[in-house]
């Protein structure tokens, strides 16, 4: 008998080119339009993938970026070989749940783990695939037919996917009503806001014609870097203080306006004698883009700042995923008050 190393060995092995995915634009609000002109999703904290089952049944489980996902979630790329039929290209989001929340630093774990621990982590760590677009089925290309009818070919196709599964169907409506609802309560799950789509359009590699729609909130963090000029920062590096009193990083801002600039320059104070940061931050901190490898260079100033900042709701281990907006200065508050809210471990 086939061991499941043999009989998904396929599934691992099977290599092709890279397939570039639609993506989302930021909006401020729903857009307009009369009932069934928009499609809504809930835009899931997760990482965007592409599983392509090719005619001869080799599966490709990839990246936004291009890179090969098989061996970093091998029980997705099963799923799909042991699911989708010969020919089908399935667009999606790989997702962590674990405590009724979405887990996004799992999927960290995971994606840094390495190939030797993969198949011991999809047990102790499993993910699921949500799916929300189909590129081609059984061999046919469906990516100029209108979003409407690839949902339904989609939904088609998971009547014969069991629900309990690593391949999940993506929720979707036509709703506004609900998808506000979903804007205004999913939030406390993990997930991000809205994406919204045009419900005739068609599946256009590359191009950024969708919209997503985030949840955003704002906060209190301590400014304890910036970049640039001290005359003229260009950006700010934010930290919040832990249970234990250390002062962490947890991101940096989005380009300074000039006002702004002009605003916090006689605020930031440089640091003299010791600071509780480096005199570089390690790549991947603050913000950072994914994959950046250069450490960040910065001006260290005394952390006696706290500035209120508009952020998403992707964190990892406390630390926000993307660029903060800078709002105002809060001469009001007392830096030692600025202690960081961590999510209940599962």
């Amino acid at each position: 008998m086939p061991t499941p190393s043999d009989r998904h060995k396929h599934a691992r092995t099977r290599r092709r080119g890279p397939i570039e995915p639609m993506l989302a634009k930021p909006v401020g609000d729903l857009p307009p339009g009369r009932p069934g002109t928009w499609c809504y999703e809930p835009k899931l904290d997760g990482f965007r993938a592409i599983a392509r089952v090719d005619r001869d049944r080799g599966v490709h489980l990839q990246s936004r970026n291009g890179a090969r996902f098989n061996e970093i979630f091998p029980e997705a790329a099963w799923a799909a070989y042991d699911m989708v039929a010969a020919g089908t290209t399935l667009d999606g989001e790989i997702v962590r749940w674990s405590g009724g929340r979405l887990d996004f630093s799992a999927l960290h774990r995971r994606n840094i783990a390495g190939r030797r621990r993969a198949a011991a982590m999809a047990r102790t760590e499993p993910v699921h695939f949500a799916v929300f677009d189909v590129l081609t089925l059984g061999g046919r290309d469906v990516t100029g037919l209108p979003l409407c009818e690839r949902r339904a070919m989609l939904e088609e196709l998971f009547e014969t996917i069991p629900a309990a599964g690593v391949l999940a169907l993506g929720m979707h409506t036509t709703d506004e009503a609900e998808a506000r609802t979903w804007y205004e309560t999913m939030h406390v799950a993990g997930v991000e806001g809205l994406v919204i789509k045009a419900a005739r359009s068609t599946y256009d590699c590359g191009a950024r014609t969708w919209l997503k729609l985030k949840q955003r909130r704002t906060a209190d963090a301590i400014v304890g870097g910036y970049i640039g000029h001290l005359r003229r920062p260009s950006g700010l590096l934010l930290g919040r203080y832990d249970p234990t009193g250390r002062l962490r990083v947890v991101g940096r801002t989005t380009p300074l306006t000039a006002q702004a600039a002009a605003e916090l320059a006689p605020l930031l104070t440089p640091a003299v004698g010791e600071h509780p940061w480096p005199a570089t931050l390690p790549p991947g901190w603050a913000s950072s883009s994914y994959g950046q490898r250069d450490p960040i260079t910065y001006t260290r100033v005394q952390p006696d700042l706290v500035v209120e900042i508009l952020v998403d709701m992707a964190t990892d281990a406390g630390r926000h995923r993307h660029h903060c907006r800078y709002l105002r200065p809060r001469t009001d508050l007392d830096p030692a008050h600025v202690i960081e809210q961590r999510e209940p471990a599962a």
